[in-house]
């Protein structure tokens, strides 16, 4: 009969051969994404994953607004005439209107720091009652474009040179 030691040996070696036989096998494949050779970049996914999730602003925002015609137009030193520039603005931002038409705006008006504080609000005032009025003449509702003057009070730069004045003077709209 073998001795004690001898049989626990013969029967936990075979058992230890095969637990690291198992623990040799060949590791499962990596799950890293399929890399482009030609770019060094991940492949597109082949996956139908659907329709596309629209990528910006929502729809009917000032984000939107900003993003699709822009926001504000401008004017020369103390004028409210539109300038063509002014006037294509002004006409995206009509497209966008009817585009969004549960939307309703606030047209501001701001000048820059030179004239009075009264003098400059009145200035305001017609730039943005100037750009209102281009706007219904496009179409759009008057009932859907409040207006508001800021004057000099709310600078966009508050720089005293030609630089700063030209983007004072300004109009912006405003979603409600």
């Amino acid at each position: 009969m073998l001795s004690n030691g001898l049989g626990i040996r013969i029967f936990i070696v075979p058992v230890l051969a095969a637990f690291l036989a198992a623990c040799a096998t060949t590791p499962p494949p990596e799950t890293t994404p399929a890399v482009d050779d030609s770019a060094g970049l991940p492949a597109a996914p082949t996956d139908d994953v659907g329709p596309a999730t629209p990528i910006g602003p929502d729809a009917g925002t000032q984000g939107d607004l900003d993003a699709t015609a822009g926001d504000r137009v401008f004017y020369e030193y103390d004028s409210a005439e539109l300038t063509a520039t002014a006037r294509r603005t002004l006409q995206a931002q009509a497209d966008w209107l009817r585009a969004n038409s549960g939307v309703s705006v606030i047209l501001e008006g701001h000048a820059d720091e030179r004239g009075t504080r009264e003098y400059n609000l009145a200035l305001g005032e017609r730039r943005a009652t100037a750009a209102k009025n281009y706007l219904v003449a496009l179409g759009i509702s008057g009932s859907r474009v409040g207006t508001i003057s800021y004057g000099k009070e709310r600078p966009a730069d508050p720089g005293s040179n030609e630089a700063a004045w030209a983007k004072n003077r300004r109009g912006r709209m405003a979603v409600n």
